[in-house]
C-alpha cells in the first residue's frame, strides 16, 4: 500500500469521525429542541386559567334568555364548572346582595340598582357596562286596541301594565312618559320586567311597557310597537364581581365570556344594544 493510499484513508476516517461527532451534535439539539418545546407547552397549559365549581350569579330579569345560553357556553368551556342564576328585578337582587346572599356575579339593569351595591361597598371590581336596553310596548298578538304611540296607552279603557318605578324597567317607563307629559295609571306594577310582560301573554292586560328584548324573546305570543320617546330612556347594564364572592376565580372568568365578543354576539342577537 503506497503512502498516498493510507493518508487518504486516514483522511476519509477522519472526516467520517467528524460527520459522526456533528450528526450526534444536531440529533442532540434537535432532542433538546423538542424537549424545550415540550416544556414550553406545558408551561403554556399550566399557566391557563383552570377553574371549576359553582358560579351565583345574580341578573336583570330581562337578561334571563341571554344568560342561560352564556352560562351553557360557560359550562362547556370549561369542564367542572356549574353556573347557577337567580333572575328578578335588580332592586330586589341588589337588597339579598347587601343583605349577605351569597353570590359572584352581579348584573343590573341600570347604574342605579348597581349603586345599591357598591355604596355598601359589597363589588369587588369597579361595575362596568356590557350592554345597553331600550324599551318597547308589548300588546296582544295581532295589537286589537291599534296602539301606536305611547299615549295611546292613556286610553280610556285599556288595561296596561308597568315595571314599579323602583325596577329599572318601570323608572325608564316613567322618565318616558314624564318627558311626553303623559299621565298613565296601570292596573298593576310589577316587580320584574317578566312578571309585566306575562300579563299580556295570559291576555290578563292589553299592553305593558317592557324592553325590546323581552318582545323578541316572547315571539309570537305579544306584538311590539315602538315609540320615539323610547330614545330618551335607554337603560346602561353594568356587571361586576362581588366582594364576597364564594368562587372568585370562575366568576371572573364567566364576567370575561359576557364581554367577550362571543358574548357580545350572543347578547345583541338577543336584541340587546352595545354598550
Amino acid at each position: 500500500m503506497t503512502r498516498y493510499t493510507r493518508r487518504t484513508r486516514r483522511t476519509l476516517q477522519v472526516t467520517g469521525v467528524g460527520v459522526a461527532a456533528l450528526l450526534a451534535l444536531s440529533a442532540c439539539s434537535s432532542g433538546s429542541d423538542s424537549s424545550s418545546k415540550k416544556d414550553s407547552s406545558s408551561a403554556s397549559k399550566d399557566s391557563a386559567k383552570k377553574v371549576t365549581g359553582t358560579v351565583t350569579v345574580f341578573a336583570a330579569a330581562s337578561l334571563k334568555e341571554s344568560f342561560t345560553t352564556l352560562g351553557k357556553d360557560f359550562e362547556k368551556a370549561h369542564p367542572g364548572t356549574k353556573v347557577t342564576f337567580s333572575f328578578g328585578g335588580s332592586d330586589t337582587l341588589a337588597a339579598s346582595i347587601t343583605g349577605g346572599a351569597p353570590a359572584d356575579v352581579f348584573a343590573a339593569a341600570s347604574p342605579k340598582t348597581m349603586g345599591i351595591v357598591t355604596d355598601k361597598k359589597d363589588a369587588a371590581t369597579a361595575p362596568s357596562t356590557f350592554v345597553r336596553n331600550q324599551l318597547k310596548i308589548a300588546t296582544l298578538p295581532g295589537n286589537p286596541d291599534k296602539v301606536a304611540s305611547l299615549k295611546d296607552l292613556t286610553k280610556s279603557g285599556l288595561k296596561v301594565v308597568l315595571c314599579d318605578k323602583t325596577v329599572p324597567c318601570g323608572a325608564a317607563a316613567q322618565k318616558a312618559l314624564d318627558a311626553s307629559k303623559l299621565k298613565l295609571t296601570p292596573v298593576s306594577y310589577e316587580q320584574d320586567v317578566k312578571s309585566a310582560l306575562t300579563k299580556v301573554e295570559l291576555k290578563e292586560a292589553d299592553a305593558a311597557v317592557v324592553y325590546k328584548t323581552d318582545v323578541k324573546a316572547a315571539g309570537s305570543k305579544v306584538e311590539g310597537v315602538e315609540f320615539p320617546e323610547s330614545a330618551n330612556a335607554i337603560n346602561d347594564y353594568p356587571i361586576a364581581l362581588l366582594k364576597d364572592a364564594p368562587n372568585a376565580e370562575a366568576a371572573k372568568e364567566f364576567i370575561a365570556l359576557v364581554q367577550s365578543p362571543e358574548g357580545q354576539k350572543v347578547l345583541t342577537a338577543a336584541g340587546f344594544l352595545k354598550p
